[in-house]
């Protein structure tokens, strides 16, 4: 009994990577797609109905719910719920910002403490010295900043058609290159006998 409890254990957190990708990028794509039939209020609505559902079916699959995407599920049932009362789309326009502020300001303080943020995170997915948690944990709290900089300027500067376009081709597919990018950092800085605890 408990060989099958492990078992499924470790199939339920293989799942992890992608169902994150998932509970991330579903909600962008229904909030896309409403945007471009309808007007940003409808989309608005969607995104937190899909971002809900989401959420929901991460919890029965896996039962449990990865940090970032709770919180910023969070976010947008907040901003969004504002959007959608006041009528006013500057709060879903500015919600991208004050997250990868809020996680990029968490990050680089955590560290300014001594602590790596990430590592109790992903510590289950990845293996490494604490100098490679410290790196991983730098990057990461830089480059969320620099999302919420360029949230800035596009909303700030740019239309509503053009701002929802960055959010869902821009945004995401930046994220995905710069998580890629790591894996150099990921594998010089691999804990010693990582494979063998993983196998």
């Amino acid at each position: 009994m408990q060989d099958n409890d492990v078992t499924r254990s470790a199939d339920r957190q293989a799942m992890n990577p992608l169902l994150k990708i998932a509970v991330e990028l579903g909600p962008l794509v229904v909030f896309f797609l409403v945007n471009a039939r309808v007007n940003i209020f409808a989309a608005t609505g969607a995104y937190m109905v899909a971002t809900a559902l989401a959420l929901a079916v991460a919890w029965l699959l896996v039962r449990r719910l990865p940090i970032m995407p709770l919180i910023t599920g969070a976010f947008v049932l907040v901003f969004g719920g504002l959007t959608l009362f006041l009528q006013d789309e500057l709060f879903i326009k500015m919600k991208p910002t004050i997250v990868n502020a809020m996680f990029g300001i968490i990050l680089l303080v955590g560290l300014g403490f001594g602590r790596s943020l990430l590592k109790p995170v992903f510590g289950e997915s990845f293996h490494l010295t604490e100098a490679g948690w410290v790196q991983l944990t730098l990057r990461w709290g830089l480059f969320f900043l620099v999302l919420a900089v360029l949230n800035e300027i596009v909303w700030r500067n740019f239309s509503t058609g053009f701002w929802v376009n960055f959010k869902v081709f821009g945004i995401m597919p930046l994220t995905m290159l710069f998580a890629i990018a790591q894996l150099g950092l990921l594998n010089r800085h691999a804990e010693p006998g990582a494979d063998a605890h993983n196998n």
